[in-house]
């Protein structure tokens, strides 16, 4: 069966496991023919309300919000990766301890649309105010459809664009590879004030209508993600074998060293307790207007399945 994955990012450590889960086989072999499509910025989310995609990978499942207000229509089946997965870098030659975002003050970071909410929350328990403190830029041609938000970011702060940007670690360590840049906050890691790092997740996300109708294609999908997810916890150096086909050849010789850090949060199980911390964040930037339940954001039918082999 053609199973049609729209993505809001390729070049991608977050929602690495789908995209290992295509190249490994994982997905042939639960007899799906899966096609991923690049749709940057929140488009992923457009195209699964018009049926253009099955499924949508993001590093951020919120998204789903701007499409399937208070989670009316759409499910997360499975996790991709655990935690906020954005880091805050900023240029190498800028004088900053880690963590100290009060530091912060007086420069021009730019972060992705759906991102930036969670940005703005850093920023705010971290004592500062967007437009007096720092300033949140939109950089030309991001929203390309063929853009990789970090990578793209990673090169504008290389040309002295932008003091920082907020995005995923492939962007980090595109820019600290680089030279141009390092790492100020990442939130998985404890450099968060409050709970920033419990603001969203990455996963894979369908439709009602898609579980109503092709119910055993969705459970494919969520064995293949969590196959691959076993296959690079247990040898991390498959991500470099992935990256050569998928990425970008500057990018593919990064992305192991990525994955090698971020295995650890590759777990595909998504807690009744990381969905409250994630909707509170929700209710709080206005994407969620009322209390939604636990089983009204997840597909209950695939929790079983999480734990596959």
């Amino acid at each position: 069966m053609q199973f049609r994955i729209a993505a809001v990012d390729l070049v991608s450590n977050t929602c690495f496991p789908a995209l290992a889960a295509d190249e490994l086989g994982f997905f042939k072999s639960e007899g799906l023919d899966a096609r991923i499509e690049l749709v940057a910025m929140l488009g992923a989310t457009k195209a699964l309300r018009q049926k253009s995609a099955d499924a949508m990978i993001a590093g951020s499942v919120f998204d789903l919000l701007t499409e399937f207000p208070n989670w009316q229509g759409a499910k997360i089946a499975v996790a991709l990766s655990q935690g906020t997965p954005w880091l805050l870098v900023v240029r190498s030659n800028f004088a900053a301890k880690r963590g100290d975002l009060n530091a912060l003050k007086g420069l021009r970071i730019t972060a992705a649309e759906g991102p930036d909410l969670a940005l703005k929350e850093l920023l705010k328990c971290g004592g500062l105010t967007v437009g007096r403190d720092v300033e949140i830029v939109e950089l030309p041609g991001a929203k390309s459809r063929d853009v990789s938000f970090g990578v793209f970011a990673a090169r504008a702060l290389q040309a002295g664009q932008i003091d920082g940007f907020w995005a995923n670690a492939m962007g980090g360590e595109t820019a600290t590879s680089s030279g141009a840049g390092k790492i100020l906050v990442d939130v998985r890691r404890g450099d968060d004030p409050a709970e920033v790092r419990y603001c969203t997740f990455a996963g894979m996300a369908t439709t009602d209508d898609f579980i109503a109708r092709e119910p055993e294609a969705m459970a494919a999908a969520v064995r293949a993600i969590v196959k691959a997810q076993n296959a690079l916890r247990a040898d991390p150096s498959l991500a470099r074998e992935v990256g050569l086909r998928k990425f970008p050849k500057d990018a593919a010789e990064l992305i192991a060293n990525v994955v090698a850090r971020d295995v650890e949060f590759y777990e595909p199980a998504i807690s009744e307790e990381r969905i409250a911390k994630m909707n509170r964040f929700a209710e709080s930037v206005g994407q969620l207007t009322a209390a939604v339940r636990y089983e009204d954001v997840v597909a209950m039918k695939y929790r079983e399945l999480w734990t596959s082999k």
